[in-house]
């Protein structure tokens, strides 16, 4: 047995440990193999997938995270949230993201507990830890697990193994939601979350799979991967056009790349 089918077969323990749970389900490629493992080790009957349909949460990926959950046969339902009407997230402070976790745990918690479930797991994965991550804290407060996480499972194992049971989602990009793209400070409003919707969505029709629309205000500053810069500019009068007509003034290429969290480059450290 390799080292990846240990660290499955030690995830499958935590999950027979935990007998009943509620799965926090995006759609996207951690909780998907979540769900899988969640399916294989305890099977339908003791598993529920949830996911939050909020301003924040793009209308493809519940889409897809529906379709998803009834392709591996997991029961699931869809549940209504807010992240606006948080008081202190629309501030966008640096724990922002605990406030949303925070938010959602506190859906999915009596949830669990009225239908009988022991446990409400989501996807954080090894790869978080070290990371600026308040939504880890938000679930260590209020007695969340990570089965991923505690099996030290990382995101390129959950590819491979993603692969191997024939989940679609082994190669989708990775996705946050979309007040991760709007700088700490800046007001998060449904206007400025509407218009990064459209303006990714638009980059994903061009064929851009990996790509982030990060707002400065009226400027988009567009991340792909570095490989795919020169397709950005070979269409960049159309990409300016539909940007602009979206709402932005000025509409920039940033020439890192895509890389998750950079916004949290701003970040020091005391």
């Amino acid at each position: 047995m390799d080292n990846i089918e240990q660290k499955y077969e030690q995830m499958g323990q935590i999950l027979r440990d935990m007998d009943k749970v509620v799965v926090a389900f995006s759609g996207g490629v951690d909780s998907a193999l979540l769900l899988k493992a969640a399916l294989d080790f305890l099977g339908p009957e003791r598993v529920l997938a949830i996911t939050a349909d909020s301003e924040t949460y793009p209308q493809r990926e519940k889409e897809e995270a529906i379709l998803l959950a009834q392709e591996i046969g997991a029961p699931h339902e869809v549940i209504h949230t807010s992240e606006l009407d948080i008081p202190g997230y629309a501030e966008n402070p640096t724990n922002r993201c605990y406030f949303c976790k925070n938010e959602l745990f506190s859906h999915l918690i009596p949830i669990a507990k009225e239908r009988g479930y022991n446990h409400v797991i989501f996807g954080a994965i090894a790869d978080d830890l070290g990371e600026h991550r308040p939504g880890l804290q938000a679930a260590h407060d209020r007695g969340v697990r990570a089965p991923l996480l505690e099996a030290g499972i990382t995101k390129a194992e959950i590819r491979h193994m993603s692969r191997q049971f024939g989940l679609r989602t082994w190669d989708k990009p990775s996705f946050a939601c979309l007040s991760s793209r709007i700088p700490y400070g800046e007001l998060i409003t449904q206007e400025k979350l509407t218009m990064i919707d459209q303006a990714e969505a638009f980059m994903m029709q061009l064929g851009f799979r990996q790509v982030r629309v990060r707002q400065h205000e009226k400027l988009a500053r567009i991340e792909v991967a570095p490989a795919h810069l020169a397709e950005v500019i070979a269409v960049a009068d159309t990409i300016t056009a539909k940007l602009q007509e979206i709402g932005y003034t000025y509409v920039s290429l940033d020439l890192k790349g895509y890389r998750s969290g950079s916004l949290n480059e701003v970040l020091t450290t005391a």
